[in-house]
């Protein structure tokens, strides 16, 4: 392997950024993961639903984002309760694909755990709220 090679593959791994979402519904996390494909390239096709399994236990949906390419700036969704998503990846990834997820939702960091190349940000993710018109 070259070094140019192993250069363009470390930037591409860079830019990914790997989201688990959980304590959710099916419903909250597909709206989660539509809001992170419009903004970049996700590994999720478009009707890959995320569907609720029964029993004990807490159901965790995952999808990898590349944040290399910028789509389009999300809709805001609408979700049922808050959302916990957990994101992994270099720092300027995350960073990039937080920015990415605030004119969707809104967004509330809650912890973060860094390392050498990589960090860990939870994140608190509600519906936005409309501001009130001042004149009403």
């Amino acid at each position: 392997m070259n070094s140019a090679h192993q250069a363009s593959h470390a930037e591409h791994v860079s830019a990914e950024v790997v989201v688990e979402v959980e304590g959710c519904t099916g419903q909250d996390a597909h709206a989660v993961f539509s809001a992170l494909r419009t903004a970049f390239r996700s590994d999720r096709a478009a009707d890959d639903v995320p569907k609720e399994t029964a029993g004990p236990g807490t159901t965790v949906w995952t999808t990898t984002v590349d944040v290399s390419e910028r789509g389009t700036a999300p809709e805001p969704q609408r979700l049922t309760s808050p959302v916990i998503a957990t994101l992994q990846g270099g720092y300027r990834a995350v960073d990039q694909l937080c920015e990415g997820l605030k004119p969707a939702f809104a967004v509330q960091i809650l912890g973060m755990a860094a390392g050498d190349q990589e960090k860990e940000v939870e994140l608190r993710l509600e519906t936005l709220r409309r501001p009130v018109p001042e004149d009403a």
